[in-house]
C-alpha cells in the first residue's frame, strides 16, 4: 500500500502531548477557577454512534504496533488509494481544463450550474424512456449530501422511512438526526437478496415518506432485475410513496445481471435517483454527485418536494465549482474500457476471496457478488469458542492481527461481517492468511 495514503487510513500509534495538556487545562477549572458558559451540542451524538467512521476509528484503536504486522484496512471501500485502481486520464484532464479556464472560480447556484445539471440529465437519459431535463437535476456534495437532503426535505412529525436491513450507515444516521423513524424491511439472501415486498407492505403506514433501495446493492453486491424493480414500483404506487434509488455503484458491475435504473418505472411511481462519480470513477474525494427527479407526472412539484429540496440546498455547502464545470467532460468523454479494466480486477478479487472463504468455516457468503467492492459474510458463532458477536469478532481480529473488517451491526444486521475486495491482490492474500490463523485460535476444540 502506498505510504502517501497512510494518513487517510491508519492510526499513528502516538500520543499527542499538546492535546493531552489541553484536556488537562480544561479539567482544572476553565477561566480563573470559574466555568465556561458554553458546551458542545450533543444533538448528533446518537446519529454519530451508528456511523461507519466512528466504528472504524474504534477498530483502528484496537490495532497495535506490538503485533508487528502492517494494518490491513479492509473495513471500508476506497479503491482509489491503491495503484491498481486509478481514475481515468479523461477525468483528470477535465478537472485540469476546468481549473485552467478561470471560469470556475466563482460561487455556484445552490442547485448546481446549468452545464453540470444538463450533463447529468443527458447521462441518465440514455437508459430512460421518460427523459429528464436540467431542471430535474440537483448537483450535490457527493451522494452523501443527496441522502441528507432527501431525508431533511421529507422529514416531518411522525414521519417514517423504509430502509433495507443491510444499508449504507449514513441513511440511519441522517434519519436519526432528522428525527425520522426508521423501519427496516428484509432482504432475502436465498433469492439473490431480493426485497421482501410483502414485508414492505406490512411495515408501511400513512406516515411513510419513502422507500429506499440500493441498486447495485452495497454491501450485498447484487443487481436487481427488471422484473423485480417493476414490482417495487407497483408496491410503491399502492402505498402512495416515492422510491429513493441509490445507484452510486451503477458503473461497478462485473456479473451477468445488467444494471436497470429505477427511473425506468417512474410512470408507475415517482423515483428519486441518487448518484455520483465517486465509485465508478474512483474519486470519492472529489465530492460531486446528484439528485435526479424521475417524475413525468410532476408529483414532486405538486407535493412541494422540489421546493423543499431547493430550500435545503440553499442553506447547504455547494459542491466545488471546479468539479461542476468539469462534470460534463467527465461524463461524456470517459472511455468504456476504463470501467471494464477496473471491473475485471474486482471480478478476479471476488473470485479469489469467495474461494478462499472455504478455509474460514465461520464466515459464509450466500452468493458471489456481481457488483460493488465488498463481500458480506454471515458469522457462525457456534464454531467459535470465545467470540460473542460480530463487533467482538472484528475487535479481536483488529487487536490480534491488525486486520480491520466492518461488523454487520453498523450496516444494520448483527452477526454479519463485511470486508472490501477493492484492494491490491497481495493485501487480500495476506488478509486470508491472518484470518485463517485467527480462526484456528478461536475455533472450538473439536474443530482444531
Amino acid at each position: 500500500m502506498s505510504t502517501q495514503h497512510m494518513n487517510l487510513l491508519l492510526p499513528s500509534f502516538e500520543t499527542d502531548k499538546e492535546e493531552h495538556d489541553e484536556r488537562k487545562t480544561m479539567e482544572n477549572g476553565g477561566i480563573c477557577g470559574g466555568s465556561w458558559r458554553f458546551k458542545g451540542n450533543k444533538a448528533a451524538k446518537e446519529a454519530a454512534s451508528v456511523s461507519m467512521k466512528g466504528t472504524l476509528a474504534r477498530l483502528f484503536d484496537c490495532c497495535s504496533k506490538d503485533v508487528k504486522k502492517t494494518i490491513l484496512p479492509l473495513g471500508h471501500g476506497d479503491p482509489s488509494i491503491y495503484h491498481c485502481f486509478q481514475t481515468s486520464v479523461d477525468a483528470e484532464e477535465a478537472v485540469a481544463e476546468s481549473l485552467r479556464s478561470g471560469a470556475a472560480n466563482s460561487y455556484a447556484p445552490g442547485v448546481g450550474i446549468l452545464p453540470a445539471r444538463r450533463a447529468v440529465a443527458n447521462y441518465l437519459n440514455r437508459d430512460l424512456p421518460n427523459k429528464m431535463k436540467a431542471d430535474d437535476i440537483f448537483i450535490t456534495v457527493g451522494c452523501c449530501q443527496g441522502i441528507e437532503t432527501m431525508i431533511n426535505a421529507l422529514s416531518g412529525p411522525k414521519a417514517n422511512i423504509l430502509l433495507p436491513t443491510l444499508v449504507y450507515p449514513l441513511y440511519n444516521s441522517h434519519a436519526i438526526h432528522g428525527q425520522v423513524e426508521i423501519r427496516k424491511y428484509d432482504l432475502l439472501p436465498d433469492l439473490d437478496w431480493e426485497i421482501d415486498l410483502q414485508g414492505v407492505e406490512a411495515i408501511a403506514d400513512e406516515n411513510t415518506i419513502a422507500m429506499v433501495i440500493i441498486n447495485p446493492h452495497n454491501p450485498c453486491g447484487n443487481v436487481y432485475t427488471y422484473e423485480h424493480l417493476k414490482k417495487v414500483a407497483e408496491v410503491a404506487r399502492k402505498l402512495g410513496i416515492m422510491v429513493i434509488s441509490d445507484e452510486v455503484y451503477n458503473q461497478t458491475i462485473y456479473g451477468e445481471n445488467k444494471f436497470v435504473p429505477m427511473g425506468i418505472f417512474s410512470s408507475i411511481a415517482p423515483v428519486v435517483t441518487l448518484g455520483s462519480i465517486s465509485k465508478g470513477w474512483l474519486v470519492p474525494g472529489w465530492r460531486i454527485g446528484w439528485i435526479a427527479m424521475n417524475d413525468p407526472e410532476n408529483v414532486f412539484k405538486t407535493t412541494g418536494v422540489v421546493e423543499s429540496i431547493k430550500e435545503h440546498l440553499d442553506i447547504s455547502p455547494d459542491p466545488s465549482t471546479i468539479l461542476q464545470f468539469a462534470l460534463p467532460n467527465i461524463l461524456e468523454k470517459t472511455k468504456k474500457d476504463f470501467f471494464e479494466k477496473n471491473n475485471s480486477i474486482l471480478s478476479q478479487n471476488v473470485d479469489f476471496a469467495f474461494d478462499a472463504l472455504k478455509d474460514i468455516p465461520c464466515l459464509t457468503c450466500p452468493k458471489k457478488p456481481e457488483s460493488c467492492t465488498y463481500l458480506v459474510t454471515k458469522l457462525d458463532l457456534s464454531l467459535l469458542e470465545d467470540i460473542t458477536n460480530d463487533v467482538d469478532f472484528c475487535m479481536k481480529l483488529a487487536r490480534e492481527e491488525n486486520l480491520v473488517f466492518l461488523p454487520g451491526e453498523v450496516l444494520g444486521l448483527k452477526n454479519w461481517v463485511r470486508f472490501s475486495i477493492g484492494v491490491e491482490r497481495s493485501m487480500l492474500e495476506d488478509a486470508f492468511k491472518r484470518l485463517k490463523g485467527f480462526f484456528a485460535r478461536h475455533s472450538k476444540t473439536q474443530l482444531t
